[in-house]
C-alpha cells in the first residue's frame, strides 16, 4: 500500500497512523524487513514473520544484566567474549532473538548483523506475568530446540538465577542460586555469581 493510499489520518494527539503504511502487516514481515529496522527500534524480536516487542528496561533490570555481562567478558577474555542487550541472535530457522546478554567461548565465531548461535544467554525476568511466561517457558524451549548449552533466567523479584544446561538435547537444571548461594555455570568452570552480591549492587 502506498502512503497516498492509506485510509486513515492521523489527527492532533492521535498515533501518526500513516507510519505503519511504510511497512508489512503483521504475520508478512520477512527477515530482511526485520534487518531493515534502525537502531532507533530496538527492543523487537522476530518470531515466525511476526515483531515481538520486549518491555522497555528498568534501570534495575539493566544494572543486573551490565554486572553480569562485565563479569561474563572479564572471564572469557581474552579468547571469548560476551556482549549486551541488543545483540540478535538467530534461534531457530525463522526466530531471531535479543537475549539481555550473549556470550561465547570463541568470539571470531560471532557476526556483525546476526549471530548464528551463541553458548550461553541470560534473560533478566521483568515483572509482568506475560515477561516471565516468556523467559521461564517460552524462550527455554526455543533456547534448548536451538541448542544453546547454557541459558541463565536471572529473576529479581524472586531474588533467583535458575542455570540451565544443556544434556541430550534437553534443558536440565544445573544451579538454582537464591540469596547467600551462588550461580554457577556448568560450561565456564570456575565462573560463578553471588546472588546476594548481584541483587543488592
Amino acid at each position: 500500500m502506498r502512503l497516498a493510499d492509506y485510509p486513515r489520518r492521523s489527527k492532533n494527539g492521535d498515533p501518526v497512523w500513516e507510519l505503519t503504511a511504510l511497512y508489512p502487516r503483521q504475520g508478512q514481515w520477512t527477515e530482511a524487513d526485520y534487518l531493515g529496522l534502525t537502531a532507533v527500534e530496538t527492543g523487537i524480536e522476530f518470531n515466525c514473520g511476526r515483531l515481538e516487542f520486549l518491555p522497555m528496561p528498568t534501570r534495575t533490570h539493566q544494572e543486573i544484566l551490565q554486572l553480569i555481562w562485565l563479569a561474563l567478558r572479564e572471564f572469557l577474555a581474552p579468547r571469548g567474549d560476551a556482549w549486551v542487550s541488543g545483540l540478535r541472535v538467530r534461534t531457530l530457522k525463522d526466530r531471531i532473538r535479543m537475549p539481555d546478554v550473549v556470550a561465547l567461548l570463541d568470539k571470531s565465531q560471532g557476526a556483525d548483523e546476526v549471530f548464528e548461535r551463541a553458548d550461553i544467554v541470560v534473560e533478566v525476568v521483568s515483572g509482568s506475568d506475560s515477561d516471565r511466561e516468556r523467559d521461564y517457558t517460552e524462550k527455554r524451549a526455543e533456547y534448548e530446540q536451538a541448542g544453546i548449552p547454557e541459558y541463565w533466567i536471572v529473576d529479581p523479584t524472586e531474588g533467583r538465577i535458575t542455570v540451565l544446561a544443556l544434556k541430550d538435547g534437553t534443558y536440565v537444571e544445573h544451579s538454582r542460586a537464591s540469596k547467600g548461594s551462588k550461580a554457577v555455570s556448568a560450561l565456564l568452570q570456575g565462573f560463578s555469581v553471588d546472588v546476594k552480591t548481584l541483587f543488592e549492587r
